[in-house]
């Protein structure tokens, strides 16, 4: 008898038997299945088609599979100058965005510490745009860089500085577009640093204030090293989404009466021309090298950013 009381499952102080260890060790797995359904059938099969695609010449208007071309796609890659002229405005892009945006975005996280009264109602102002329609915000941008009638030209003509055709020029075509990346994405990242400077020792700042260090000097010597992760991790997220920049150029462009980044394509990024070639010109062989090229350079990225982190961690 005793041997059969041990077999049998416990029961709770209700008198009501518990779960058999074995099932209970499922369950968690059970949890998370959803997840794991849904990436391989929407993220992992996708990626894996679209490598296979890349390594075809597969026109959209054809019928059936395209032909088994191996790495032409590739090999056309290295050799299109228009594929050359969008990796230099993502670059461009990516420098315009992500570096004043993370450096206005600390400051007004610092400033948003110092401040005491209505905190709360100006960290929910300043997230506001990142709630605001891509298409509203390009719609008003393209209004205020307008050549006739924009109020930035306006302005520029009451210092003395004649109107200037923004969307025509290469630099001024992405100033406009890094203009709208910085006004939606900085108050985001803002958020991020401010949240991770209330979780910083006050008794780091009450040290630095006793030997003398004014607010400037605290930032600089308290805030900004204790930042330095929270800065990886935005700069990574602002890297990852300017590789992939499209909303932005692509609404601009069509203000302008064009969808290829500008007449003479000024402002076109890798992701606006894999549309172009895929959606456009049906090329879905090569616009799929174009989209493994974007997974490479963001891997690259991420990559990259982990040896920071790793590299920051073994200092401190």
């Amino acid at each position: 008898m005793a041997s059969v009381e041990k077999t049998r499952s416990p029961r709770r102080s209700d008198g009501r038997r518990l779960h058999h260890p074995r099932v209970s060790s499922i369950v968690p797995y059970l949890y998370i299945l959803p997840f794991f359904v849904l990436f391989v059938g929407f993220g992992l099969f996708p990626m894996i088609a679209t490598a296979y695609v890349s390594l075809t010449d597969w026109n959209l208007l054809d019928v059936g599979p395209g032909r088994w071309t191996g790495a032409a796609n590739y090999e056309r890659l290295l050799h299109d100058p228009y594929m050359w002229n969008a990796a230099r405005n993502t670059i461009s892009l990516f420098v315009l965005s992500t570096a004043p945006q993370l450096c206005l975005a600390l400051v007004i996280a610092q400033l948003l510490d110092w401040t005491i009264r209505a905190r709360t109602l100006l960290s929910m102002g300043i997230l506001l745009p990142y709630f605001t329609s891509v298409a509203a915000v390009t719609i008003v941008f393209s209004v205020l860089f307008s050549r006739d009638f924009g109020l930035v030209n306006h302005v520029l003509h009451l210092v003395g500085i004649g109107p200037v055709d923004w969307p025509a020029g290469r630099l001024t075509s992405h100033l406009t577009v890094a203009s709208m990346v910085n006004w939606r994405w900085t108050g985001f990242n803002a958020i991020i640093y401010f949240a991770t400077i209330q979780t910083i020792p006050r008794d780091l700042y009450e040290a630095a204030a006793i030997d003398g260090a004014g607010r400037w000097r605290q930032f600089q010597h308290v805030t900004v090293p204790m930042l330095r992760l929270a800065i990886v991790f935005t700069a990574v997220l602002s890297t990852i989404g300017n590789l992939q920049l499209f909303t932005e150029p692509l609404l601009f462009s069509a203000t302008q009466g064009t969808t290829t980044g500008g007449s003479g394509r000024q402002f076109q990024t890798i992701a606006l021309y894999l549309y172009e070639e895929g959606f456009r010109s049906f090329e879905f062989g090569y616009a799929s090298a174009i989209a493994w090229t974007l997974v490479v350079l963001t891997a690259v990225a991420v990559l990259l950013s982990y040896l920071i982190v790793r590299r920051i961690r073994a200092d401190e």
